[in-house]
C-alpha cells in the first residue's frame, strides 16, 4: 500500500460550515476511513493545516482533534512548498485576497461560494488559476445530496418525460437575535460584509438547476429585508442592510420554468428545509435533502374543486417513496475525494472556479433583476 500525503491549508475552519462540514465531516472523516482508497493500492492521506485570525480558536480546535499544525500566518503557510493545496471556507468579503495569495502561490485551490463578491472578481479569480495553471473546485455539495441524487436517478431514467417546471421551496426562521439565539452568523445580514441570502442561495440554484434540468437562460427576482433589525453576537442590536429574503423565477433551457423561493423568515411547513417539485407530461416528484416521492401518470388521483365540502383525499399518502437502492455518504466529503482525485490522479473535474463564477453571475442579475423591476437574460460565460 503506497501512501500519498496531501497537505491542506484550510483557512474559515473556526466558522460552522467549515469546522463542521469541510473539517470533521470531510477530511477528518477520511482519516478516520484510513485516508481515501483509490482502488489500485494507493491511498491519498489529507493532512489538514488550520488556519485562521483566531489563535485560541485554532490551539482549541487542534487539541480537540489532535492535529499538529495550525496558524495564524496566511502568508508563511502559503510561503511552505510542501503545501499542496488552499481550501478557503472564510466570510465571502475576505475570500478573494486569499485566493489570489494562493494563486500567486501556486496552490491548488478548493473554495466555499459565492468564490467573490462581485461577477468580475469571480472571473478574474478563474483567469488568474487558468494562468497559473492551478486546479481549482468550489464546493457545489446540493448536487451530491441524497434527495437530488434521486432526483438525478429519475431524470436520467425519463421518469417525467418531457419535464415543465421546478418547484423549490428553502428556508427557515433564523430568530432575530434578542430573545433567543440567531442560528447563522451576523455578517449574513449586512450587504456591507458580503452578506444576503440571494447571494448565498442562488449560486446554489444556478449549479442544481444548470446540472439537473439545465442552464438558466433568463432570471426575475424580488428580494426583501423582511427583518431590519437584528441583534449581533454580543447581544447588539444592528440595522439588517442585506436581504433575507429572494424569490426568483428562472426559465430554462428548453422552456423549463423553476420558481424557488429562499427565505430566513419563514417558519417550516415542509418535510425538510429545502424541497423541489418537478412536474412533468409523464410524472411529478418531490425531493427534499434525503427523501424522493413520486407520482406516476397512470397513478394520479383525480382532484375536483369544491370550496363547499372537506377534502377528504389524503393528498400525501398518494405518493411512492423512491427507495435509497444505494449508501449515501456525506455531501460535502463526496465532493471533496472527487477533488483529491483530481488533484493527486488529474481525473475529470467540471466544480471549477467559472463554474463559481456562474453562481456569483446569477446572484448578481437576481439582485439588478429585483432593484429594476425587470426580466434579465444570463448570458453564458466562458473560460
Amino acid at each position: 500500500m503506497t501512501r500519498t500525503t496531501v497537505r491542506i491549508a484550510m483557512n474559515g475552519v473556526t466558522g460552522r460550515m467549515g469546522y463542521r462540514q469541510h473539517l470533521v465531516r470531510s477530511i477528518l472523516a477520511l482519516r478516520e476511513n484510513g485516508g481515501l482508497d483509490l482502488g489500485d493500492g494507493t491511498v491519498i492521506w489529507p493532512e489538514p493545516i488550520l488556519v485562521g485570525r483566531a489563535e485560541h480558536k485554532l490551539r482549541a480546535l487542534a487539541e480537540r482533534h489532535g492535529l499538529e499544525h495550525w496558524s495564524t500566518d496566511l502568508d508563511a503557510v502559503l510561503a511552505d512548498d510542501s503545501v499542496d493545496i488552499y481550501f478557503d471556507a472564510q466570510v465571502t468579503a475576505a475570500r478573494e485576497e486569499s485566493v489570489k495569495k494562493a494563486i500567486a502561490a501556486g496552490k491548488h485551490l478548493y473554495c466555499e461560494k459565492p468564490t467573490a463578491t462581485s461577477l468580475d472578481g469571480a472571473l478574474e479569480l478563474a483567469r488568474l488559476a487558468d494562468e497559473a495553471g492551478v486546479k481549482h473546485g468550489v464546493v457545489q455539495d446540493k448536487l451530491f445530496l441524497p434527495g437530488l441524487l434521486k432526483l438525478r436517478r429519475l431524470v436520467e431514467g425519463g421518469f417525467f418525460g418531457r419535464i415543465l417546471s421546478v418547484r423549490g421551496e428553502f428556508g427557515y426562521w433564523v430568530f432575530e437575535g434578542d430573545w433567543q439565539p440567531a442560528q447563522r452568523p451576523s455578517w449574513n445580514y449586512r450587504a456591507e460584509d458580503g452578506g444576503g441570502i440571494a447571494a448565498d442561495m442562488f449560486p446554489h440554484w444556478e449549479y442544481v438547476l444548470r446540472e439537473l434540468f439545465g442552464p438558466v437562460r433568463t432570471v426575475q427576482a424580488q428580494v426583501a429585508t423582511h427583518l431590519p433589525r437584528r441583534w449581533d453576537e454580543n447581544g447588539k442590536p444592528y440595522d439588517a442592510t442585506a436581504d433575507d429574503a429572494a424569490y426568483g423565477i428562472f426559465q430554462l433551457d428548453g422552456g423549463v420554468v423553476a420558481q424557488i423561493n429562499s427565505s430566513w423568515a419563514v417558519r417550516v411547513q415542509r418535510d425538510e428545509l429545502v424541497e423541489f417539485q418537478v412536474d412533468g407530461t409523464e410524472g411529478t416528484a418531490v425531493a427534499g435533502l434525503r427523501s424522493c416521492r413520486i407520482q406516476h401518470r397512470a397513478a394520479t388521483p383525480k382532484p375536483v374543486w369544491n370550496p363547499d365540502l372537506p377534502a377528504t383525499e389524503p393528498f400525501r399518502e398518494q405518493w411512492q417513496e423512491v427507495p435509497d437502492n444505494a449508501e449515501f455518504d456525506n455531501g460535502f466529503k463526496a465532493q471533496w475525494e472527487l477533488f483529491l482525485r483530481h488533484v493527486v490522479r488529474d481525473e475529470p473535474w467540471r466544480w471549477d472556479l467559472t463554474a463559481g463564477a456562474r453562481g456569483v453571475q446569477l446572484a448578481e442579475l437576481g439582485l439588478k433583476s429585483s432593484a429594476e423591476g425587470r426580466r434579465l437574460d444570463v448570458p453564458e460565460l466562458g473560460r
